[in-house]
């Protein structure tokens, strides 16, 4: 998609510090971290958000969720624990409209969710 800002950084329009990559998922830093490790974690065919996540194959959603996975052991809160995040929709704090998943590590983590 040509706004979006995910989709610009997938092609490397828009530089980032890029942690993992693979043929469904790129993953980067973000730019305002909540933790001392924040990930976010992006499928690189665009869907707005989880609740159009039917248009991506088992396969694309499965990647972005086993990439959670892979970046966690990556940076190394694997052991310590880590927190996945996806927020769907205006209300939940949405800012980009492209499914992408926040994990969320390094320290210990408020008990409040999100």
């Amino acid at each position: 998609m040509k706004d979006c800002l995910f989709c610009n950084i997938i092609k490397g329009d828009i530089p980032s510090a890029k942690i993992f990559e693979d043929e469904d998922v790129y993953a980067f830093s973000d730019i305002r971290p909540q933790a001392k490790v924040h990930i976010l974690v992006v499928s690189k065919a665009h869907v707005a958000d989880m609740a159009h996540s039917g248009a991506l194959t088992d396969k694309q959603l499965s990647a972005c969720l086993r990439a959670c996975v892979r970046v966690a052991r990556e940076c190394g809160v694997e052991e310590s624990g880590y927190r996945v995040v996806n927020n769907c929709g205006e209300d939940a704090r949405q800012t980009v409209g492209h499914i992408h998943f926040h994990v969320l590590g390094g320290e210990r983590l408020s008990e409040r969710m999100g």
